[in-house]
């Protein structure tokens, strides 16, 4: 949709892996509509992913005992956060739509990643308990978690050796992206690349442009615990 704004956060280390591909496919796709993407390469940008003392530009609010979600709240308000957070939360603030595109790394996404969602989502600019979940600050957007496997998808079913997906999904979908207001579009997750042929990896990236196609259409899922766990 024309005027339409999107943030890709992308970790992957190579450009020419299938995560690398469906970031590209994605920037293809939804610019051919109209809408204006962004894309934050985490490795690329050598994103920090700790969350310390220097996430803070200017003086502390308590410089005797230091709490890091006090500090980084009371320098939100301030405006005295460090430059690459700001510039993030800049992103944020401007997009509709944000795509997470990442492997998924011991049933979880990389610490790259979880580094930014750490830093970037604080409490004033995207929570502030009891403003969280429906009533989060960033409701009115929506996400999208789109991610690669080393698994098969017969391993990540209920009765399969890993547990159905969903369970993972509850941290990130529920835990992080619900939490801050965010609607959660159902996951886009390309099963175990590396043990599938060149023509089946072709076929995973048509399925996600085509997917793309139709993506503002799709209503978000129901983010309550029957979603993950029933």
């Amino acid at each position: 949709l024309p005027g339409k704004k999107v943030l890709i956060v992308y970790a992957h280390q190579e450009p020419k892996s299938l995560n690398g591909s469906l970031k590209r496919v994605a920037v293809e796709e939804l610019s051919k509509q109209g809408c204006s993407v962004t894309v934050s390469d985490l490795y690329a940008m050598q994103f920090e992913p700790r969350a310390t003392r220097n996430d803070i530009a200017g003086c502390l609010h308590n410089s005797e005992e230091f709490h890091y979600g006090v500090e980084v709240r009371e320098a939100y308000k301030r405006g005295d956060l460090s430059s690459d957070v700001i510039e993030e939360q800049k992103k944020v603030q401007e997009a509709d739509l944000l795509i997470f595109q990442f492997p998924l790394y011991w049933f979880s996404m990389p610490a790259i990643m979880k580094g930014w969602m750490d830093r970037v989502l604080i409490e004033g600019f995207a929570h502030q308990f009891p403003d969280c979940y429906s009533s989060g600050y960033l409701k009115n957007k929506l996400a999208l978690f789109s991610f690669t496997t080393g698994g098969t998808q017969e391993m990540y079913t209920k009765g399969g050796i890993s547990g159905d997906i969903r369970y993972l999904l509850w941290p990130m979908q529920h835990g992080i992206m619900h939490y801050c207001g965010v609607k959660v579009l159902a996951p886009h997750i390309c099963f175990a690349p590396e043990s599938v042929s060149e023509q089946e990896r072709k076929e995973m990236l048509l399925a996600w442009a085509q997917r793309l196609k139709t993506l503002w259409k799709e209503e978000p899922i129901d983010c309550s615990p029957e979603w993950y766990f029933k």
